[in-house]
């Protein structure tokens, strides 16, 4: 499949819980942070409209708390929504810290330290530049975060859905288990799923090919990755078109 990448005007960037917490594992780390925020800058720079969803897992992964029984996964995924709506606001002043205005939108109430999910809102403050972290996921159980990332960019008519990963792309095998890994420049939706790539979960990833959103799956700790992404250069996995 040829690669053709293009620049972007709006994306969206799912970015998991883990990454935040960094080498410690659990919690926040603020190198992490400001690295993150230094990288959102450069792209807004750009001119390109950004967009985030914060997965919770370095605070409460729903399903692993929930799995002796002790708690129900309701609950657990409620807990989870915390997390991310934690991350969501050391993001936002991670990236106000580097000069670019952020809001937060939460898929639960929580009105005293974030603004509710208002589809208008979101798109007006994108359009004005400021950058916006959506959190609480899609404000349900048994939902992921990149269900939500998905949900999210389809409804701020979003050019591209960026999955910001530990690896450079999409391979047909393990990586850190197989040197001799094959890595995509690009690939279709179908390759995907026929080969159990599993780019993200099958619920997002179906909404994606179903609505036709292009994925760009890229090792976030590279300096100037998501630049290059959202510019049209060639970096990470391309997954677009049947």
């Amino acid at each position: 499949m040829a690669v053709t990448r293009r620049r972007f005007k709006r994306v969206l960037i799912k970015l998991s819980g883990e990454a935040l917490a960094g080498s410690l594992r659990f919690g926040l780390d603020p190198n992490i942070l400001t690295f993150i925020a230094k990288e959102i800058q450069k792209v807004t720079e750009t001119g390109t409209e950004v967009a985030l969803v914060v997965g919770g897992g370095n605070f409460v992964r729903g399903e692993t708390f929930s799995a002796d029984g002790s708690i129900d996964r309701s609950v657990a995924d409620q807990m989870g929504m915390l997390g991310t709506l934690m991350n969501a606001l050391a993001l936002q002043s991670a990236i106000e810290h580097q000069g670019v205005p952020t809001r937060v939108q939460s898929a639960v109430t929580v009105q005293q330290v974030a603004e509710p999910f208002i589809r208008r809102r979101a798109i007006r403050h994108l359009e004005k530049g400021r950058v916006v972290v959506f959190a609480a996921g899609t404000g349900n159980p048994f939902f992921t975060t990149d269900s939500a990332a998905v949900l999210r960019a389809l409804e701020i008519d979003a050019d591209l859905l960026i999955k910001a990963t530990k690896v450079d792309g999409v391979y047909d095998s393990d990586p850190h288990k197989n040197p001799d890994a094959k890595k995509y420049d690009s690939l279709s939706y179908t390759t995907a799923i026929e080969e159990r790539l599993g780019v993200m979960d099958q619920t997002a990833f179906t909404m994606c090919r179903e609505h036709k959103m292009p994925i760009v799956v890229l090792d976030f700790n590279k300096t100037g990755a998501l630049h290059r992404a959202v510019t049209g250069e060639v970096e990470g996995t391309l997954v677009e078109g049947d």
